[in-house]
């Protein structure tokens, strides 16, 4: 999430930007009085809260969105899971619910953002190269906070719900939701590992831009570009263990429609990269190194050009792998998003 995905001024942009100029980029000397600084956690952390406060407003409205639909019985959770139809004595899962889905949404934009800044970009966007930089990092730190927060909530649920002494019940919650295994009934066991996976890998990919002066720019970038995991495995926990979107249906379609602009996007990235070291060539190298990257980013671009397809045939066949709605009087699942 991370990012899974998850501003640089002149001089800092042109140190940390993936496409501000078609080379590659030495990191750069010291900094010329006058020279803009580079950014920093703290700054960025300063930045982010219009972009938080934004999130928050989002999740509130999921909130009261799915309270609704379990209050009123309309939500496939309810299906999943009958004991959950009282809506105001899990009202906490259901929030964690919510910062799961604003969690999702921001790890997308933040995904969508590095795309258009790593690779060509449309002739007019509503912010300039520099804000754009600006607000990927906000939106990843942002995404790391929502993911934590659905986490946490999570675990405070078990928690609440626990009829074991108190201590007992905090150790327990803090396995179940925070090491991988821990969590052992039905899909959750394979779902939350997922999900934890994609929490422990955005923290370090999202907050590695701040000591990438010393780690050095291709360090850094091979490892940002990992972020993609990131947005993967929380796409995956969701579709595994969402509740909301468990059976066939929009709603699950959706999910996999949103999907179809970052597997573009990334095609065009790889297609036409920034960089001319990215670029393929008509035909490999002579030395047995040059073959090996050229078959590697040949395979590179045509995998994800079968995921765009595949995609669309997902979304245009309405096959996405979701369950059959079961009849209501048969539904007995128990499971947890």
């Amino acid at each position: 999430m991370t990012n899974p995905s998850p501003a640089p001024e002149p001089a800092a942009a042109a140190e940390t930007s993936e496409s501000a100029a078609p080379g590659d980029r030495q990191v750069p000397g010291p900094r010329r009085a006058g020279e803009p600084r580079r950014p920093t956690l703290r700054s960025d952390l300063r930045a982010s809260w219009p972009d938080g406060l934004v999130a928050l407003v989002i999740t509130a409205a999921v909130f009261v969105l799915l309270y609704l639909r379990i209050r009123n019985k309309t939500s496939s959770t309810v299906t999943v899971m009958p004991f959950m139809a009282d809506a105001g004595g899990f009202w906490m899962y259901f929030l964690s619910q919510a910062f799961g889905w604003s969690a999702l949404l921001w790890a997308w934009g933040t995904v969508i953002l590095g795309l258009l800044l790593s690779g060509p970009r449309p002739s007019r966007l509503p912010l300039s190269g520099p804000r754009l930089e600006r607000l990927h990092r906000t939106t990843s730190l942002n995404t790391i906070a929502l993911i934590a927060a659905h986490a946490l909530l999570f675990a405070a649920e078990l928690v609440r719900h626990d009829t074991a002494a108190w201590n007992s019940a905090v150790a327990t919650a803090f396995v179940e939701a925070f090491v991988p295994g821990g969590y052992d009934s039905g899909t959750g066991r394979v779902a939350i590992p997922v999900g934890q996976a994609a929490l422990y890998l955005a923290i370090p990919l999202g907050l590695l831009f701040y000591v990438r002066h010393r780690i050095g720019p291709k360090t850094w970038r091979v490892l940002h570009r990992c972020v993609i995991v990131v947005y993967v495995l929380s796409v995956w926990h969701t579709l595994l263990y969402g509740t909301n979107v468990w059976y066939d249906g929009w709603f699950r379609t959706g999910v996999w429609l949103l999907q179809l602009p970052i597997a573009a996007l990334l095609l065009l990235r790889l297609l036409r990269p920034a960089r001319r070291s990215e670029k393929l060539p008509g035909r490999p190298g002579a030395s047995a190194g040059a073959r090996r990257g050229w078959v590697l980013r040949l395979g590179g671009r045509l995998v994800v050009a079968a995921v765009l397809v595949a995609l669309v045939a997902v979304v245009a066949s309405g096959r996405d792998g979701g369950r059959s709605v079961p009849p209501e009087d048969t539904s007995s699942t128990h499971n947890h998003d």
